[in-house]
């Protein structure tokens, strides 16, 4: 199912939904008299409330779904991590045995390009999430190394940098799964509060309104009779 990018003008009708309804002074403000202008007003508020709650539904569920996909991507790219840095391990290990590890440390000392890392952002789903970018590691021996050449340090090398490369997406996933889960979390508080509370208390209120008006229309209805018999006799 293919969710619709979350707009600015629906992120507007949310908040303001949900600021309007859940104010300090919103317990004051529903103790109205029962007239019909003020049913009408409180008609518009129920329908707006039932809008909003209808969006952040949407929103909900869409969230969701991108979190579960990123949650699968975060499993394998976890264990993708771990055989990575077993094989660099052991890579070191044999670098170790081969080199000595001043070797191994004046090498990495020798080292003059260092990689560097774009940063961006993204959208989904109203939810700001961080983009990674890293460069692409597949330099010569003599590029990395200088004029030193050693095919263990070499491969350990490259391992680390599928390593670190591993990393830098695992960081990005991981901090756009976290972001998501804050944003599901609060997107559902909204959903409950106005589905549970906010719409059930207007609902009442309008119940009230409109008891109290086929009351007052009874009673006029009943003046008016009283008077005309008075009129007659």
């Amino acid at each position: 199912m293919k969710y619709f990018g979350w707009k600015n003008c629906e992120d507007l009708l949310i908040v303001d939904i949900y600021s309007k309804l859940r104010e300090p002074n919103y317990k004051m403000s529903i103790t109205v008299k029962p007239t019909r202008a003020e049913l009408i007003n409180l008609k518009k508020r129920i329908k707006l409330a039932k809008s909003g709650h209808s969006l952040l539904k949407k929103k909900r569920d869409g969230l969701i779904l991108e979190f579960f996909k990123i949650l699968e991507r975060v499993k394998n790219l976890r264990h993708e991590l771990v055989e990575e840095y077993k094989k660099a391990v052991e890579s070191m290990k044999i670098a170790r045995i081969l080199e000595s590890d001043l070797a191994i440390k004046s090498i990495a000392m020798s080292v003059s390009n260092m990689p560097s890392v774009e940063m961006g952002q993204k959208n989904i789903m109203g939810v700001v999430v961080p983009t990674i970018n890293a460069p692409q590691h597949n330099a010569e021996v003599t590029q990395r190394f200088g004029i030193y050449n050693s095919s263990a340090i070499n491969e350990s090398a490259i391992k680390y940098e599928k390593v670190v490369g591993k990393i830098i997406v695992a960081a990005e996933v991981e901090t756009s799964m976290k972001k998501l889960l804050k944003e599901i979390e609060k997107t559902k508080r909204r959903v409950n509060a106005l589905e549970f509370e906010i719409i059930p208390r207007m609902e009442r209120l309008k119940s009230f309104i409109t008891f109290r008006l086929e009351e007052i229309e009874r009673e006029n209805i009943f003046r008016l009779k009283m008077i005309k018999k008075k009129i007659v006799v």
